[in-house]
């Protein structure tokens, strides 16, 4: 006991996988958003029978070393441990060897594959588990972190699971951008082929693999022009570098700590029935607004906020002299942000892009585009855009008056 405390003392404060082990083998593999945290609470308990149950109390009887394997993120952690489980199959985790308990994600062989959640009964006797039909990963332990870590994948690759082919509407994932419209033909069979492969690398722990591939991805779509398609490969690099997944940390959120040294640029349009349209953009750098950096636009196409936006934006950036921003926010949904990623395509530039929706009382209701820079950037996207809004409004108002 006393070399395990030792050990422990000496983890990291980082998430990854842990070991139990009886010399060289593995009696038991956990992961951790902390390892140090979590290795040190299984001697927390005054009462470890109670807290822990008998077969982990025995495991630690029996265990004489605990070793470790960082990970980036805790994701990679969840994937890991998987991974692990299934190579050496350690006595003390239980429901290791029982298949039909555990739950696996499941990737169908079909034209268009669906990526599914299962339970190991799920996938036998049944039309998933024809020969050759599926593709099988896990298994994972945890239903609830497993639901979070497709959440997560899914925003980066978006995929097919339940939506069936030919349908006349599209599915409702497809309208919030986590399925890529293989229900409604908006993807070939090559492209969506292609997301379902970087799924695979994925799950497979591969991730430096992935990002290699994706890079040479987006160079390639850069020398032909093509910068709509370098900018979404460009956008996944991203993600995969940050994979500090919110919503599966239990402690505080790792990737507030990420610097906040960026400038940031919010767009917004005001007009009264198409009079005096004007468009704005407001600036933060290191988190703080930089008035000196605002910019008004007299825009030219009345009622029509699309045209506006993207006179607005290739006017922006055909000023080289100004200082290229990090994250472009822009007032309104779908169509407003490919609006915009038009323009930044046609402008060759490479820029995150976040679209924030709002409700019938222009309170925000929803942050769609980059949802890793959402996370980061949350409160200071929502106050740039506020502060856009309020500085259009001002604008619009202010030539009002000298017509008036």
């Amino acid at each position: 006991m006393k070399k395990l405390t030792i050990q422990i003392k000496k983890l990291p404060d980082a998430p990854g996988v842990y070991f139990f082990k009886r010399g060289r083998e593995i009696l038991y593999i956990g992961k951790a958003t902390s390892l140090r945290d979590r290795v040190r609470s299984y001697f927390s308990a005054p009462t470890l029978e109670a807290s822990r149950g008998e077969r982990i109390v025995q495991m630690l009887t029996l265990a004489t070393s605990v070793d470790f394997q960082t990970t980036d993120s805790v994701l990679e952690a969840l994937i890991l441990e998987s991974q692990l489980i299934k190579k050496h199959q350690p006595k003390y985790n239980a429901k290791a060897k029982d298949d039909k308990s555990y739950l696996y994600v499941v990737i169908t062989r079909e034209e268009f594959p669906r990526v599914l959640m299962v339970r190991g009964n799920q996938c036998q006797g049944s039309t998933l588990a024809e020969k050759g039909r599926t593709l099988k990963f896990g298994p994972f332990p945890n239903a609830s972190e497993l639901k979070e870590a497709l959440k997560i994948i899914r925003k980066i690759f978006p995929f097919r699971d339940t939506c069936k082919l030919n349908q006349s509407r599209s599915c409702f994932n497809y309208q919030i951008g986590l399925c890529p419209g293989s229900c409604i033909g908006a993807i070939n069979k090559i492209n969506y082929q292609k997301i379902i492969q970087q799924i695979k690398l994925l799950f497979l722990g591969r991730k430096k693999v992935l990002i290699r591939k994706l890079t040479k991805l987006m160079r390639a779509a850069a020398r032909i022009s093509d910068f709509e398609q370098a900018v979404v490969n460009r956008d996944k690099i991203f993600a995969l570098r940050h994979l500090a997944d919110v919503s599966m940390l239990k402690g505080p959120d790792l990737m507030s700590r990420r610097c906040l040294d960026m400038r940031i640029e919010a767009y917004d349009v005001a007009h009264l029935a198409g009079s005096e349209a004007v468009g704005v953009m407001v600036v933060a750098e290191d988190g703080e607004f930089k008035k000196s950096d605002y910019r008004k636009f007299k825009v030219s196409h009345g009622a029509d906020d699309l045209a506006n936006l993207r006179e607005m934006l290739a006017r922006r950036f055909a000023h080289s002299e100004w200082p290229l921003p990090e994250l472009l926010v822009i007032d309104g949904g779908l169509n407003q942000a490919r609006a915009a990623r038009a323009v930044l395509a046609r402008t060759g530039h490479l820029i995150p892009l976040i679209a924030v929706i709002k409700d019938e009382h222009h309170r925000p209701r929803e942050i769609i585009g980059d949802q890793k820079m959402a996370t980061v950037h949350r409160a200071l996207i929502l106050r740039l855009n506020h502060e856009a809004h309020r500085f259009a409004i001002g604008f619009h108002r202010q030539r009002q008056g000298k017509i008036v």
